[in-house]
């Protein structure tokens, strides 16, 4: 057990032991799998106190993660001390430069509000709730990436506290071996307390899913994978397969269904939108239909994610390729799991196919299509660990890496690895022992030393 006499002396926001009013909230957050259970926790009310908790941690040898939204979180730190940056919202907009100042424990939800006034968008995730830093220090797949790229590759600047008690103001000018990595290369190199970002022209756009019943309907997945192949930067799209319990707490067109939803995000003109969209209608019978122009600021309608906070694990792959058969056997499969199993696929390429006007360290942008298979941990870990390990093994022939902002559940030193091409897995590392050399952070994806 560490002694915080020192660290509740200097730090502003309120230090938490195991039995203190609000210490169980701060170590738990939306991910309630494997919480944290640190020695200590300093819910930070400013980012002086970010720079306050490095210092401690560092010149004590005691392990630091850090929290904001705890979306994110894969294993949870034992003992140490936990960083909470969740009060941390600060959001200033500059609409004449077009750039957002976006603080350690802001959700999307809170710059969306700030920016939509203007006329601007940020390249956020389809989940509103999640923390803004955290996703795009993982690179960021968003509602407009295939027209915008990587959330990573709109980073102006970011301030970060270096497990040397530094803060440093990193640009491409400043600190650009630190820019490189911190844009996509996870948390692993300092806790970040505040990113500069290039916001978008981007005020509406036409978007929502077509659900359909996937088992009476099953070429949707193909005739969507077809109608991929062929698309303008500014549609990006996904599909989501999940069977719906019997139950009342879902819409009566989709309970006791197998149901695919085709998620679309057009960032252009409302008539040519519909356009493109309309041969998805003719897939089969939509069972349900929320297409049509919308407010940026109701984008999150799109996916429409539960807001619960939940346990969860998941398996992502990346893949340079889809083909109907095994779409096809994934439908079926996916419908049979001894688990409930929400299958994503997500259409990439675009922006993100291209390289940034910086470099980064994103990883794989190669990639055509995201798989992931999530499932809710209210039932046996193994059986979850098995049936994703199922669905996702006839593509591994067509895998080209591992996306870590979708990956929920510990990881390999491999699995982690594979976030990156080998060149990037090198300087990552390199970076890794130059600014942290102790391992003082314990970021959710530790890049280890490539072998």
């Amino acid at each position: 057990m560490i002694d915080v006499t020192t660290l509740r002396d200097q730090a502003r926001g309120p230090v938490l032991r195991p039995g203190d009013d609000g210490f169980d909230a701060a170590c738990g957050g939306f991910q309630l799998l494997d919480p944290h259970r640190p020695d200590a926790v300093l819910v930070a009310a400013d980012e002086r106190d970010v720079r306050v908790a490095v210092n401690f941690a560092a010149e004590r040898g005691v392990p630091l993660a850090v929290q904001a939204t705890g979306h994110g979180r894969n294993v949870g730190l034992d003992g140490g001390l936990l960083l909470a940056t969740g009060a941390l919202t600060a959001v200033r907009v500059d609409p004449a430069d077009r750039t957002a100042w976006v603080s350690a424990g802001a959700t999307w939800r809170q710059v969306i509000d700030a920016t939509a006034p203007y006329g601007l968008a940020p390249l956020s995730g389809s989940f509103p709730a999640l923390g803004a830093v955290s996703y795009t220090l993982g690179g960021g797949i968003g509602l407009l990436s295939r027209r915008y790229g990587f959330a990573a590759d709109r980073v102006r600047q970011l301030d970060v506290v270096t497990p040397d008690g530094e803060l440093r103001h990193v640009t491409a000018d400043t600190e650009p071996d630190l820019y490189w990595g911190l844009r996509g290369g996870g948390g692993n190199l300092g806790v970040v307390t505040g990113m500069r970002i290039e916001l978008l022209p981007v005020a509406r756009v036409y978007g929502g899913a077509l659900a359909f019943d996937v088992d009476a309907d099953p070429g949707v997945l193909a005739g969507w994978w077809r109608w991929t192949r062929d698309l303008p930067d500014e549609l990006t799209s996904a599909v989501s397969m999940l069977g719906y319990p019997d139950l009342p707490v879902f819409p009566a067109a989709l309970r006791g269904r197998h149901i695919a939803k085709l998620q679309l995000c057009w960032c252009g003109p409302a008539e040519q939108g519909e356009r493109l969209i309309a041969p998805l209608r003719e897939l089969g019978e939509c069972v349900q239909d929320s297409v049509g122009e919308l407010p940026y600021a109701e984008s999150g309608s799109i996916f429409a994610e539960p807001e619960r906070p939940h346990p969860y694990r998941s398996s992502p792959v990346l893949l340079s390729a889809l083909d109907a058969d095994r779409l096809d056997a994934l439908r079926r499969d996916a419908g049979a799991a001894p688990v409930m199993c929400v299958v994503g696929i997500r259409h990439l390429g675009g922006a993100m196919a291209r390289p940034p006007r910086v470099p980064n360290a994103v990883g794989h942008r190669d990639a055509a299509y995201l798989l992931s298979v999530l499932s809710p941990v209210d039932a046996d870990a193994g059986t979850v660990a098995d049936t994703h390990r199922r669905l996702t093994a006839p593509w591994q022939p067509d895998a080209v890496g591992r996306p870590l902002n979708f990956s929920f559940g510990p990881l390999a030193p491999r699995e982690v690895l594979a976030g990156f091409d080998e060149a990037a897995q090198q300087r990552l590392a390199e970076l890794r022992a130059r600014f942290d050399p102790a391992h003082t952070l314990r970021p959710h994806h530790p890049i280890p030393t490539p072998r």
